[in-house]
């Protein structure tokens, strides 16, 4: 079973930038597809972005799309959330998850992912 844990949070000005990255151990994560998703207070957790585990499109949520790139390091076993432009809305604790998937899809449903990282806060001021 593969094990998640993100990292790159933390307090950033509107229009500032964080790199979140999600780290694997107990498996390589090429046949993983592997998904960031987002809580804030009070709300439902949200798809933010997704990759598939070899090829095929990512997607992104609209409130993101332009803003925050997805992508893999292989060779690092590692997945990383470029957000750029960041508002005080983006505020949330973010968390990447996997599932198993040879498929070159991936959803933005969190009932899709099977494995999850304990997450880690993003905090954007006005």
């Amino acid at each position: 079973q593969v094990q998640l844990v993100e990292s790159g949070g933390g307090l950033v000005q509107s229009g500032g930038s964080l790199r979140l990255s999600c780290a694997a151990s107990g498996s390589t994560l090429d046949r993983y597809a592997i998904g960031w998703f987002r809580q804030a207070p009070g709300k439902e957790r949200e798809g933010v972005s997704c990759v598939p585990s070899r090829g095929g499109s990512t997607y992104y949520a609209d409130s993101v799309k332009g803003r925050f790139t997805i992508s893999r390091d292989y060779a690092k076993n590692t997945v990383y959330l470029q957000m750029n432009m960041l508002k005080p809305e983006d505020t949330a604790e973010y968390y990447c998850a996997a599932v198993w998937n040879l498929f070159g899809t991936c959803a933005l449903l969190p009932s899709e992912y099977r494995a999850w990282g304990l997450g880690t806060q993003v905090t954007v001021s006005s």
